[in-house]
């Protein structure tokens, strides 16, 4: 008898005891750490561009005016008021500049816990854009609290800025996959079959996991489940076990976890030389680089 969605939990070699219970997503987001230590609002003269710290996570609210966002090699798009992103991954490759006059907007920056949040941080895209028709409902009232917070002195502040950045990102992110726009394995999180696959690749990144396995926990045939895969999730199923395990192992040499060797054996190579080359294709660096800087 099969699991029913709700029961299935994504997440490597840990216990969620106490967590929400319901519906999968749930149980995903309750997996969020951050730390937020900003909240504040300024002004973006027109054709000024605005600056944004590279290394932290932003989330970015256009209270008025337009915004040109410009990401990497993809065509500009421009922002309207009352749209939201979040960049999880930080600014780089990112430029938003004031067009037909100045434009007000309101930033909170964070950063990501990566050891509590790896699972999530892999599959989200460089950037998120919720429009304003589907974050007027909530965005408008939360992100005054958060600026009368972020101008109050009282001791507790800096706390309540970082709870009120956890909930909008919470939100955002809740918003994203409901749209059914969601990238990664969370897009998958709509097909239970696919899920319960995406369970399995998680729950034991040492397996090495064959496409008959994974098609009959999913309960479909072969090459129905790479397809449906593989749409959903935008790589294959072997390629996408591939990239979490290095991932994983990533979170483990930044926390100087073992040896290389026994990273590597305990995500599932049988050699150190393997394990070396597969990281270093994927990352473009040496495990020995990562597990050398500081966690």
């Amino acid at each position: 008898m099969m699991n029913p969605l709700e029961n299935l939990i994504i997440h490597p070699e840990m216990q969620l005891e106490g967590l929400a219970k319901g519906d999968l997503l749930s149980q995903v987001l309750a997996q969020i750490r951050l730390t937020g230590d900003r909240v504040y609002s300024c002004t973006v003269t027109d054709a000024e561009c605005l600056e944004l710290d590279e290394r932290s996570a932003h989330i970015c609210v256009l209270q008025q005016g337009q915004l040109r966002l410009k990401v990497a090699d993809q065509p500009p798009e421009t922002l309207s008021q009352g749209d939201v992103l979040l960049l999880p991954h930080g600014s780089e490759e990112i430029s938003m500049t004031a067009v037909n006059g100045p434009a007000a907007v309101v930033l909170c920056r964070f950063w990501f816990d990566a050891n509590s949040f790896q699972a999530m941080l892999f599959a989200l895209p460089r950037l998120i854009h919720i429009q304003q028709a589907d974050a007027a409902a909530w965005s408008d009232g939360i992100l005054h609290f958060m600026l009368l917070e972020a101008h109050d002195t009282q001791p507790g502040g800096a706390l309540m800025i970082s709870r009120l950045i956890d909930l909008v990102v919470i939100r955002i992110l809740r918003t994203w996959v409901h749209q059914g726009v969601a990238c990664g394995w969370l897009s998958g999180l709509s097909d239970p079959r696919i899920a319960r696959a995406l369970k399995a690749i998680h729950e034991t990144p040492g397996k090495q996991w064959r496409i008959d396995n994974l098609a009959e926990i999913a309960g479909m045939s072969r090459s129905n489940f790479c397809e449906r895969f593989s749409s959903l999730v935008g790589r294959s199923p072997l390629r996408y076990q591939n990239e979490w395990r290095l991932s994983l192992a990533k979170t483990m040499l930044s926390r100087q976890d073992g040896r290389i060797g026994e990273i590597g054996f305990a995500i599932g190579y049988e050699s150190e030389a393997a394990f070396s080359r597969a990281y270093k294709a994927f990352f473009g660096r040496s495990p020995r680089e990562d597990n050398a800087r500081p966690g």
